[in-house]
């Protein structure tokens, strides 16, 4: 649960470990990502990506019944 450990391009510094997904989402849709696709991650968790025209695409980790977003970072090159 890391969220506030990760500088998110064109978000400002989130300050809580976790979110609920309602918000997470917001942040990201006011700042002008899409959502673009989701896939089963580890632990029964779901991986969600994120694509922008020009900020770096967002990884983020949502909680198996995706009411909480538990981290988002941008993947290396």
């Amino acid at each position: 649960m890391t969220l506030d450990k990760h500088k998110l391009d064109g978000i400002s510094q989130i300050k809580s470990k976790v979110l609920p997904t309602p918000d997470f989402e917001a942040l990201l849709i006011k700042a002008g990502y899409q959502k673009s696709g989701s896939a089963p991650a580890q632990g029964k968790r779901i991986k969600v990506w994120w694509n922008h025209p020009t900020y770096r695409r967002i990884e983020a980790m949502y909680s198996p019944d995706q009411q909480m977003a538990i981290t988002a970072y941008h993947p290396n090159p």
